[in-house]
């Protein structure tokens, strides 16, 4: 993903993440408590947020260290939170077996995301 590209996709999984975050807080809440899986919502927003700041931060390095490395971060870090975080997202409210393999292979993305980082960083 090119620099623009990588910044307005953080932008977005930034407000979505506060968005989620507060309607999980308020009008979600007696929902997940109710089947237990308060924890499992808190995860995924933690991880969403997190890598929203990653994704802005690789976005902000592309002005710097243009290289593929740095645009395949983006990619991975982009992909990985959605499937991380979405799949948890589902998981707090729908038992579905076939979603449980979708979060180990966003958390793959997630750390090829960070080498790719390391990898663009490093190269420069």
């Amino acid at each position: 993903m090119n620099q623009r590209t990588t910044l307005l996709s953080a932008a977005v999984l930034g407000g979505l993440a506060v968005g989620v975050g507060a309607f999980g807080a308020h009008a979600l809440k007696p929902i997940l408590l109710q089947n237990g899986r308060v924890e499992v919502y808190e995860l995924a927003t933690r991880y969403q947020f997190y890598h929203t700041l990653a994704l802005l931060a690789v976005g902000i390095l592309q002005h710097w260290y243009s290289n593929k490395q740095l645009q395949y971060a983006s990619f991975c870090i982009l992909t990985g939170t959605v499937l991380f975080s979405g799949s948890l997202y589902l998981l707090s409210f729908i038992s579905f077996s076939l979603l449980g393999p979708i979060t180990p292979i966003g958390g793959v993305f997630l750390i090829m995301g960070w080498v790719f980082l390391l990898v663009g960083i490093y190269k420069k």
